[in-house]
């Protein structure tokens, strides 16, 4: 049991990697925080975890609220007695359009989400990870913005998850001297329904014509990653078998990216 007696925290968690990453963590013996937006999804994935014999409690928080976060923080430290890991993956794809026709409200919402989200996560967690003898954070960023430049109109979507990695590296050092390591996830291609919640725009206007080789993804022979490939790797980097790990951003996508 590689979380036995562990807390973990993870963001978004009520679908696609969170739900895995949550799912995951419990399978190996952590207590865990299952938070999203949608009670619905939360109370679900907490039902399962206690199916499967976990410990789990469902927040219902927006990652970009202050307010909620921290009430949400606060319960699961309350109910399981501190926090040791932390992922924070909750996150939007936005609107992707040309940056002419891209409004300051569709900007702000990305940033938001998931840029602030992900400061008020580390900023109201850091606290009880400071508390534990080894405490862990894996933010989850994207092979866009990191890796590859070529989704036509996803410049805020790009800038936060290039921003995201900036944070982890400079974060890495920030709180190495108290015993905390910090690393990134960058996903390519995953089969979540996270698409379904992408609005594009002006893609003609704003992508670069290309010619993908067949398979973009040599690992897979063009088919996408799955949730579970992504949570494998969250789960490597806060357990104990990464412990001189920290400051990287780990790409998982099958090689897509070196293609791009």
């Amino acid at each position: 049991m590689l979380f036995a007696e562990k807390v973990a925290l993870v963001t978004g968690a009520g679908s696609g990697i969170g739900r895995a990453t949550a799912l995951a963590f419990a399978r190996y013996g952590a207590s865990v925080g299952v938070l999203g937006r949608t009670g619905e999804e939360v109370e679900a994935v907490t039902a399962e975890i206690r199916i499967l014999g976990g410990s789990a409690l469902a927040l219902i928080a927006d990652v970009a609220d202050e307010a909620a976060m921290r009430g949400a923080v606060e319960a699961l430290a309350d109910a399981f007695g501190g926090i040791d890991v932390v992922v924070a993956n909750a996150g939007i794809n936005g609107v992707w359009a040309p940056i002419d026709d891209l409004t300051p409200a569709e900007w702000d919402e990305t940033i938001a989400v998931n840029l602030r989200g992900t400061y008020l996560t580390l900023h109201l967690t850091v606290p009880y990870l400071r508390k534990v003898e080894r405490g862990a954070v894996v933010v989850v960023s994207s092979i866009n913005g990191t890796r590859t430049f070529t989704t036509p109109g996803a410049t805020a979507y790009a800038a936060t998850k290039a921003a995201q990695v900036a944070m982890v590296q400079q974060l890495a050092l920030e709180l190495g001297k108290a015993g905390i390591r910090v690393n990134a996830v960058c996903p390519g291609a995953i089969a979540t329904d996270i698409d379904d919640n992408t609005e594009q725009r002006g893609a003609e206007k704003a992508g670069i014509p290309v010619t993908w080789p067949e398979g973009d993804i040599p690992v897979s022979h063009g088919k996408p990653g799955t949730a579970d490939d992504v949570a494998d790797a969250i789960l490597f980097l806060a357990s104990s078998k990464a412990r001189h790990v920290t400051g990287i951003p780990l790409w998982i996508d099958g090689g897509q990216g070196l293609l791009r």
